[in-house]
């Protein structure tokens, strides 16, 4: 990066941490994906190492999502299958995260700091539902999400022109599908209640 190119970096970040901060304390601050987009917007201009970007936003997205949940449905759940399952997703997204966070900062990518709002109101969903109905919830937007989440891993393992980025989604795929093969497990253990 050329030192215009890092100055003018410098000063967006600056200004976008201002705007962030700044105006009424009631006001709605930022998600922190849009956040992280806005500045990888403004690092990339190559659209394929903008792509990339996208996808490491959204893998860390998903992988909080996953947490969060998975620790609701270990404090919630009445079924022991699917208590296993939050606490497959809590500790092997933890491990992801991990992961990605490196890849992420060797990339010099901004990743979302904090939970996102759909992820935030993802866990309200699901906090709010009654006991009754919460393990069949919980395995249901687990599916969604890791049915989605492979879609977006392999088009990253596919299409990334970046080595490291495509080893990751790569190497993420099989647990991508074992995670939807539990929950999808799950998912017909609790239609059967």
């Amino acid at each position: 990066m050329n030192h215009s190119t890092s100055v003018a970096l410098a000063a967006a970040s600056a200004v976008l941490l201002i705007i962030g901060t700044s105006g009424c304390a009631d006001s709605k601050q930022q998600d922190t994906k849009e956040v992280a987009e806005e500045l990888n917007a403004l690092k990339f201009e190559d659209n394929g190492r903008e792509n990339d970007a996208k996808f490491l936003v959204e893998a860390a997205e998903l992988s909080r999502e996953e947490i969060s949940l998975g620790n609701l449905a270990q404090k919630r759940s009445k079924v022991r299958h699917v208590r296993n399952l939050g606490n497959e997703m809590v500790t092997e997204h933890t491990i992801s995260l991990a992961a990605l966070t490196v890849l992420a900062t060797a990339k010099s990518v901004s990743l979302p700091t904090a939970q996102t709002d759909d992820s935030r109101d993802a866990f309200r969903k699901l906090s709010d539902i009654a006991s009754s109905s919460f393990d069949k919830e919980y395995a249901d937007m687990t599916v969604a999400e890791h049915t989605n989440a492979i879609t977006v891993f392999e088009k990253a393992a596919s299409e990334s022109k970046d080595a490291e980025i495509k080893a990751y989604a790569t190497a993420a795929l099989p647990t991508m599908r074992r995670h939807l093969e539990h929950s999808l497990e799950c998912q017909k253990m609790c239609e059967g209640k």
